[in-house]
């Protein structure tokens, strides 16, 4: 029998169970990429403006492990101020969030301007900048993911495969709004 992690590890590129044998899991199943994660969403933050495209990094929680010596029995102290019995002390250890998960919002085009165009424009655009060595095929596919992801940490962007708006205004891809410019 294959155990369900392995199952889905074999699965998830293709999205198809049928060269593994035994597979009960169906697409169905995976559960989809958290909004924004993977590609941009119109369910961005709490307040986004409607119609407002996101995409949205996640920097985990770090956890720590707190060891710490806690007094069981305090001493005891005669009268005369003499320790008679030194205090008790055990160990405790657990963990800690030192630094809680934090969803980093950022917008991006939307759905309907990442036309085949568009996107073609982009990938010419990260040619020129050294990070695209793909064709030149209209499709956002993995390998202009890939690039998109090291220009926009290059440029000080987020660590993403989505194009942020800031990245699209960087590379001349979209009109920067002259009253921010003032």
């Amino acid at each position: 029998m294959i155990s369900g992690s392995n199952v889905l590890m074999g699965c998830m590129g293709a999205l198809s169970c049928v060269a593994v044998s035994g597979c009960d899991v169906s697409p169905a199943d995976i559960p989809p990429p958290e909004p924004g994660v993977i590609e941009a969403t119109t369910q961005g933050p709490t307040g986004a403006a409607p119609g407002t495209c996101w995409g949205r990094t996640v920097s985990p929680a770090v956890i720590e492990t707190v060891t710490e010596q806690v007094q069981v029995q305090p001493a005891q102290i005669s009268s005369t101020g003499e320790v008679q019995a030194f205090p008790i002390y055990r160990t405790e250890t657990r963990q800690q969030i030192v630094k809680p998960r934090v969803d980093n919002w950022f917008e991006t085009p939307c759905a309907a301007q990442m036309t085949p165009e568009f996107v073609e424009t982009l990938q010419r655009a990260l040619e020129a900048r050294g990070v695209y060595d793909g064709e030149i095929s209209g499709n956002y596919d993995a390998p202009t993911r890939a690039a998109m992801r090291v220009y926009q940490i290059s440029a000080g962007g987020p660590d993403s495969p989505v194009l942020a708006l800031s990245a699209a205004r960087q590379l001349g891809l979209i009109a920067v709004d002259r009253a921010t410019l003032e």
